[in-house]
């Protein structure tokens, strides 16, 4: 009976292995691209980028033809979603402007917290494009005030998580040199 549990044991290892191995590679490829549309959706036109790491953050700047920046895309993150885990690639023109987010994590509870995909763009309840966070601190009304974000109804925490992601983005690129 042992040697029957180590060989199934032993077989089923050797299975899980080869299946880790053939798709490994697709799966970095799809994370890749989808950092690529990110990156895409939430910049200005831009002609070509330089990928730097700031503050221990991958942030793709985006430059025109004559080599000026037209913006930042920077891949930044928390732990403090109700759900845990939140990556954003938050884009900032070159006034540091917020021009928009994609998330590329998150765990949050569908129906509540996972509305931060469309509740902070334009045009929504919480829209923050067109903000300045490097100035002006970005925040729920309930902690800040009237300068404050409306948060996802029912998802103060995952609010209050997202925007912290937002403001440490703008922090970093506020420490871009060119």
């Amino acid at each position: 009976m042992l040697l029957s549990l180590t060989a199934i044991a032993l077989v089923a290892a050797a299975a899980l292995a080869a299946l880790n191995a053939v798709t490994q590679e697709p799966i970095a490829a799809a994370q890749q691209a989808k950092v690529q549309e990110a990156i895409s959706a939430v910049l200005p036109a831009f002609d070509k980028i330089e990928d730097r790491d700031i503050d221990g953050k991958t942030c793709h700047l985006a430059f025109n033809q004559g080599g000026e920046l037209v913006g930042a895309a920077i891949e930044a993150g928390n732990d403090k979603g109700f759900g845990g885990r939140i990556q954003l690639m938050v884009g900032f023109d070159a006034e540091g402007l917020v021009t928009g987010y994609q998330i590329l994590e998150t765990h949050e509870t569908p129906g509540l917290g996972a509305k931060a995909d469309q509740w902070f763009q334009r045009g929504n309840k919480g829209d923050i494009t067109g903000r300045k966070p490097a100035e002006a601190v970005l925040g729920v009304k309930k902690d800040i005030g009237e300068s404050g974000v409306d948060a996802i109804t029912g998802s103060t925490i995952t609010s209050r998580a997202f925007l912290d992601i937002v403001n440490d983005a703008a922090n970093t690129f506020s420490s871009i040199t060119i």
